[in-house]
C-alpha cells in the first residue's frame, strides 16, 4: 500500500481527473459493489474518476475489446482475421490489422475475472496499476518520477486499436510504465472518453512504490528552471564546481 504522504503527492498534482487504482483478481473482491453499467474498459476508469466511487466489474460489464486484453473472453474469428479493421478503413488490408493480434499482450485466462477500480484517495487495496490522466506539465513531473531513482528510459508502446491492451495488460505483465496520448486511439476517440492531447500514464505495481517515493523526494521544478535569486545563485555555485573534461 502507498503511504498517505505518497497518495497526497499524487493528489497534489491536481489532475483534472484523479488517479485511478486498478486491481485484477481471480476471486470476487470483498467490500466492493459490482458496477451496474456496461461500458468499455477505459470508460470504467473514467467512471471511477467522475463518480469518486470504488467498484468492480466482470465480463458481463465489459462492452468492448478490453475483455479480450484481460483474458476474459477469446478474440472472435472475424476480428482475428483483420477484416473489421480493413472495412472500417483503419488498415489498408485485413493482413495489416490481423498482424496486430499476434503482438498485443493478453492476460492469462483467470487472472482478471474481476477488475476493481477506485479513486486513489479512496483505495483500500494494493493496486496492480495506477492510471493517471495528465496535461503536459503534470506528465513531465510524473514521467521524470519514473526515472528519477532508476534512470529507466521512457517508452510508449501502443496501437491504433486495442489501446486498452497497452494500458492494462502490457504494464502489468512487463513491469514497465507505459503511456499513450488521448485522441490518437480509435476506440477511446470514437466514444470520447477523454479530451484529446492528454497523457494517459499507466504505472504498474512493480514501479508504483518507486514512482511514489520519487514524487515525494524529488524537486518538482529542477534547479535550472527555478527563477528566484537564491536558486540562480545556487546553480551558478554548482556550475563553478564542474570540472572541464578535455578530449
Amino acid at each position: 500500500m502507498l503511504t498517505q504522504q505518497q497518495i497526497e503527492a499524487f493528489m497534489a498534482l491536481e489532475m483534472e481527473f484523479p488517479p485511478v487504482a486498478v486491481k485484477f483478481s481471480g476471486e470476487k473482491p470483498e467490500n466492493l459493489p459490482q458496477s451496474d453499467k456496461k461500458l468499455a474498459l477505459c470508460q470504467f476508469a473514467k467512471e471511477a474518476q467522475v463518480s469518486g466511487e470504488a467498484f468492480y466489474i466482470t465480463l458481463e460489464n465489459e462492452a468492448c475489446s478490453g475483455a479480450i486484453s484481460l483474458g476474459m473472453r477469446p478474440l472472435d474469428p472475424l476480428h482475428k482475421s483483420g477484416q473489421v479493421g480493413q472495412d472500417a478503413e483503419l488498415y489498408q488490408t485485413a493482413a495489416a490489422n490481423a498482424k496486430l493480434h499476434t503482438q498485443y499482450p493478453i492476460l492469462p485466462e483467470g487472472t482478471a475475472n474481476y477488475v476493481s477500480f477506485a479513486p486513489l484517495n479512496k483505495c483500500d487495496f494494493d493496486p496492480d496499476l495506477l492510471l493517471c490522466l495528465a496535461n503536459n506539465s503534470q506528465a513531465e513531473i510524473l514521467m521524470r518520477a519514473t526515472s528519477y531513482i532508476s534512470g529507466d528510459l521512457w517508452e510508449s508502446k501502443s496501437s491504433l486499436v486495442n489501446s486498452c491492451a497497452w494500458l492494462f495488460a502490457y504494464p502489468y505483465t512487463c513491469g514497465k510504465v507505459n503511456f499513450c496520448i488521448t485522441g490518437l486511439h480509435f476506440g477511446m476517440k470514437r466514444i470520447g472518453v477523454y479530451p484529446p492531447g492528454m497523457h494517459l500514464i499507466s504505472i504498474p505495481y512493480q514501479k508504483l512504490s518507486e514512482v511514489a517515493t520519487a514524487l515525494v523526494e524529488m524537486p518538482w521544478t529542477p534547479l535550472p528552471f527555478r527563477t528566484d535569486e537564491e536558486s540562480i545563485a545556487e546553480m551558478e555555485r554548482r556550475k563553478a564546481g564542474w570540472k572541464t573534461v578535455k578530449i
